[in-house]
């Protein structure tokens, strides 16, 4: 079985955001076909709430789906609907926006902001596809552990044991993985699926290399059949993601992302128009 081996490192950019939230912007338009369906991967972590307590105001999404997930935080949202809510320590937000929602997401200030927001990707059939929220608490998350490591499984499978979650539209499996210092960690992958690491903290090796790599950065790996990762003299966490490609054309502009830059031009219109809603309700899974 064939061994992912690195394909492409990707450091990121600090960046401001929102309403000025300091952030570091992972992946982004330029690696989303390397990455696809994965569109963009944005990284928080700061002890200084004037880094991230501006927000994110009212702002649109379409096309998309938004998975956050802070390992620790408070982060209050809210929807044109007059759904609210917060997502708190270890706990994730996966939302569908579909055809079209308005939200916002307000951090609060707390000791330590950490975590991640990742955009996946919706295909051209499913795209204007009733809003959804899916609310992962912490508790609800399995966790696998061995004497080398420790997994919290927030969507797809490993070892047989089912994440919190299953995607609707696109198979995602969204791994925390922490490898205790100096052990390994293994898993099988769908050969054809994208598979990419985050490194939260400490040094890792990945396939058959012997090269520590450096923590704040993205690896996207090679076909193959299995991952492998190495913790160095410290524990290592990231987070490990794989999902199936869509293979269709990105037009992507803002918050929205459709498949042509006419279905861009329809979208803002009926923002300034008032017609970008087209439900009454957004579902709660």
């Amino acid at each position: 079985m064939k061994v992912r081996e690195i394909k492409k490192a990707v450091k990121g950019a600090r960046t401001q955001d929102g309403a000025g939230v300091r952030l570091t912007r992972v992946i982004s338009q330029p690696d989303v076909y390397d990455f696809d369906p994965f569109l963009m991967l944005d990284a928080f972590d700061s002890k200084n709430p004037q880094d991230y307590t501006a927000g994110f105001p009212w702002h649109p999404h379409r096309g998309i789906e938004t998975v956050t997930y802070l390992i620790a935080g408070d982060i209050e949202h809210g929807d044109s609907l007059g759904n609210r809510g917060n997502i708190l320590n270890g706990s994730c937000q996966w939302m569908t926006a579909g055809g079209g929602i308005i939200h916002q997401e307000m951090p609060r200030a707390v000791p330590h902001m950490l975590g991640v927001q990742l955009w996946v990707n919706l295909p051209k059939k499913d795209k204007m596809t009733t809003p959804k929220y899916r609310d992962i608490t912490s508790e609800s998350i399995p966790e696998v552990r061995s004497e080398k490591y420790a997994v919290r499984i927030l969507s797809g499978a490993m070892d047989g044991i089912t994440g919190a979650i299953q995607s609707d539209y696109v198979p995602v499996t969204f791994l925390d993985v922490k490898v205790f210092a100096g052990e390994s960690f293994s898993m099988e992958t769908t050969p054809e699926d994208t598979v990419f690491a985050y490194i939260l903290a400490g040094e890792g090796a990945f396939g058959t290399s012997q090269s520590m790599q450096p923590s704040g950065r993205a690896f996207l790996f090679e076909e193959g059949g299995s991952f492998a990762a190495r913790a160095g003299d410290a524990p290592l966490r990231f987070l490990l993601l794989s999902g199936r490609p869509i293979g269709e054309s990105i037009a992507w502009g803002g918050p929205i992302v459709m498949n042509t830059r006419e279905e861009l031009q329809t979208a803002f219109r009926e923002l300034r128009e008032g017609t970008f809603i087209k439900t009454k309700k957004v579902a709660f899974g």
